[in-house]
């Protein structure tokens, strides 16, 4: 079953009726919370979650500098910051038999991946994100192109490979114009594009021979490069129900005018203009009903949030690849805008009764502007000292969500290549923009790059 979100406002969540909400809410009406992740996406989720007057404790492993200073909504306590680790998982599992936190919420890709839904649940604790076999969506790319293709899911034209040779075969018969992709996670960064032969091989060598990420690339898939509008979809999914968020738009490249490498997003925005209503829809069913029933059929079980990057190519939708995690930055521009309660979406994802909710969305834009560290996504320096956040953060409508800091001596210091996500909201795309670069120029580190072209794409020049 696919629904689309609806619209307009969400539950006045100070006077949610406990009589009315699930037995585990009831069971539990002062909520520990464990989320796991430090980047940007997860200062979001904090920020959303800490929002919920269910939640009473939160503790984030290992978070961040900008995690530290949420404060829960129900009696002002800080989350806590535990510095574990989120690839960790025996630290996790032992940190989380001792204090039993109620429900556990995952951010990252990479302890999905090594399955720690399965070792949670295994110990009797609630977790939501997907298990480890459903997330082989975002884990293999092989898996997911492979599935695509049995299932009639719309995609790029294919190969996987263990063999250079052969990849450089397949690759010269597209005549050189492919996406070449590590397998295993990557950062979000194993992708190279090529628009020539000699391009193609010398990408296959580079993760293949060269192994630029390491064993995600001992096998690669390679796609033929589509053209057209890239888009980001997600969709929250319960094993059975899955529930469409609007359009939104990362901007993967370095560099202004989609120049440079491939980084794990400079930036975002939502809503964006290129689909309707009616479009997203019949884009959401033509991808997401053929999973479903694919899921079904391959008995998996996914419970978490579907992440298809999509290009709106000539010939229709298609699939670029899964991920099987909320995106970033697309969390920061999606949870600006739900207004819905967090937690209660995410218990009945983990339970199974997503049918009984309906997503509620502002009709606000909202965009996030990554600020990076010089060199990203090559080496770069870490500790420079940031400056002019509390100064960003008191704009209207604004938040700064923390993405690679660290506190030292006192000071906010860069500790990532992906620094904040500044990130502003309004009743248009314009406004939204010119407010989140009005804050990113009160935010100062040494070296800081960003790019100055996000959600222009949406605009009229």
């Amino acid at each position: 079953m696919l629904t689309q979100s609806g619209k307009g406002k969400g539950p006045d969540l100070r006077l949610i009726n406990l009589s009315r909400l699930p037995t585990f809410l009831i069971q539990y009406p002062r909520m520990k919370l464990l989320l796991i992740g430090s980047g940007g996406r997860e200062h979001a989720l904090a920020w959303k979650l800490a929002q919920s007057p269910l939640v009473a404790r939160m503790w984030c492993a290992p978070g961040n500098a900008g995690i530290a200073e949420e404060r829960l909504a129900k009696h002002g306590a800080l989350v806590e910051c535990v510095p574990l680790p989120a690839e960790d998982l025996p630290k996790l599992l032992a940190f989380a038999q001792q204090e039993r936190p109620d429900f556990t919420v995952v951010g990252p890709d990479n302890p999905l991946a090594a399955g720690i839904v399965d070792l949670f649940q295994a110990n009797g604790f609630k977790i939501w994100g997907p298990n480890k076999q459903a997330a082989q969506f975002e884990g293999s790319k092989a898996f997911s192109q492979d599935f695509m293709e049995r299932h009639g899911i719309p995609t790029a034209k294919s190969g996987t490979f263990t063999d250079p040779v052969a990849a450089k075969q397949f690759a010269a018969s597209l005549d050189g114009r492919c996406a070449v992709k590590a397998d295993g996670l990557a950062l979000g960064k194993g992708v190279l594009l090529t628009t020539s032969v000699r391009e193609a091989e010398q990408a296959v060598d580079e993760i293949m021979v060269s192994k630029a990420f390491g064993a995600a690339g001992q096998r690669i898939v390679i796609q033929e490069l589509l053209e057209g509008m890239e888009i980001s979809l997600h969709a929250l999914c319960d094993g059975k129900v899955a529930k469409l968020f609007p359009t939104s738009q990362d901007h993967k490249r370095a560099l202004d005018g989609d120049a440079g490498l491939n980084t794990g997003g400079m930036g975002a925005y939502s809503p964006a203009p290129f689909l309707t209503d009616a479009e997203l829809r019949t884009v959401g069913e033509a991808i997401l009903q053929p999973w479903l029933r694919g899921c079904a059929a391959d008995g998996i079980d996914f419970r978490g949030l579907l992440y298809p990057g999509v290009m709106l190519t000539k010939s229709g939708p298609k699939v670029l690849e899964f991920n099987a995690r909320f995106g970033d930055p697309e969390t920061q521009v999606y949870l600006t805008r739900l207004e819905n309660d967090l937690v209660e979406l995410l218990l009945a994802s983990c339970e199974g009764r997503l049918a009984d909710h309906e997503l509620q969305w502002s009709s606000n834009a909202s965009v996030c502007v990554v600020m990076a560290s010089g060199g990203y996504p090559g080496s770069y320096p870490k500790g420079k000292v940031i400056t002019g956040i509390a100064a960003a953060n008191a704009l209207p409508n604004t938040k700064v969500f923390h993405a690679g800091t660290a506190l030292k001596d006192g000071q906010t210091v860069t500790n990532g290549g992906r620094v904040l996500g500044v990130t502003a909201w309004a009743k248009d795309l314009a406004t939204a923009r010119n407010a989140a670069y009005a804050a990113v120029e009160k935010i100062h580190f040494e070296a800081a790059h960003f790019r100055h072209d996000i959600a222009a794409k949406a605009l009229p020049m």
